[in-house]
């Protein structure tokens, strides 16, 4: 069975990032191969992790829907046809593969594209021994049970007031939800010294959190973003990227 890392949290808080650094290091402790799901609309996941995705769930969608409207697909369901269509829209690099959701491409619900994509990840997830769900801001992913039970649930928060009040809504949201997960990592990012917040004894207090990871706020990091890089790139002796192989090494 995979084991499922779920990483999300408010926009602009780093959690793309988090996710990236994941792979990298899961890759280099040789947990391969990975696969990565990038579950945000806004896809940028590929660009970090220095591959490209050339088709989306959102797009094979459209393209499945305008095959079978031009009768080209005779012998294949609906079903069969988009399945297909998502298996061959994953993208392989060196240690791990990639799959993007998008955005819907045309009019109609987007609900079928998720069912579909629940049930391809729920047949390929198997073939990997790690899977890396990199979601959209807050819930809505995990909420659409595209896996139904996440390893490790990952929220990440910047070191703001309001950004640590928003780990607490998470966590109630992910428990109305009823989400299930092993084990819940909080991650404080862009930290300007050391020490976490010490309002964060509090939300891990009120999470029951198993974990809690300060990350600082990493200059190599941020002139990276600046550039367009990919994170792939990132110097072995990054301190971020330390912190996380560190964290790695304890759950696998």
């Amino acid at each position: 069975m995979s084991y499922i890392i779920a990483v999300t949290g408010k926009g602009g808080v780093g959690k793309t990032t988090v996710s990236s650094l994941l792979v990298r290091q899961l890759v280099a402790n040789g947990r391969t191969p990975v696969l990565a799901i990038d579950a945000d609309p806004n896809s940028c996941l590929d660009s970090l992790l220095d591959v490209k995705v050339e088709k989306t769930v959102g797009s094979v969608r459209e393209d499945a829907k305008k095959e079978l409207n031009k009768g080209m697909a005779s012998g294949i369901s609906k079903q069969d046809l988009l399945q297909l269509k998502i298996e061959e829209s994953l993208v392989e690099s060196k240690g791990f593969d990639m799959i993007s959701m998008g955005r819907p491409e045309g009019a109609g619900c987007y609900c079928y594209a998720n069912n579909v994509l629940k049930s391809v990840i729920a047949q390929i997830s198997d073939r990997y021994p790690y899977v890396v769900l990199d979601n959209e801001a807050g819930l809505e992913n995990l909420s659409r049970r595209i896996v139904q039970k996440v390893s490790l649930l990952v929220l990440v928060s910047d070191a703001s007031n309001v950004g640590l009040d928003t780990l607490k809504r998470l966590y109630t949201l992910s428990n109305d939800m009823e989400i299930k997960y092993e084990r819940l990592l909080l991650i404080v990012n862009r930290l300007r010294n050391d020490n976490l917040p010490e309002k964060v004894t509090e939300i891990q207090s009120f999470t029951h959190a198993d974990d809690v990871l300060g990350l600082p706020n990493d200059i190599e990091i941020a002139e990276f973003a600046e550039q367009g890089r990919p994170l792939t790139e990132l110097s072995a002796d990054n301190v971020v990227l330390k912190k996380i192989d560190e964290y790695i090494k304890t759950i696998i």
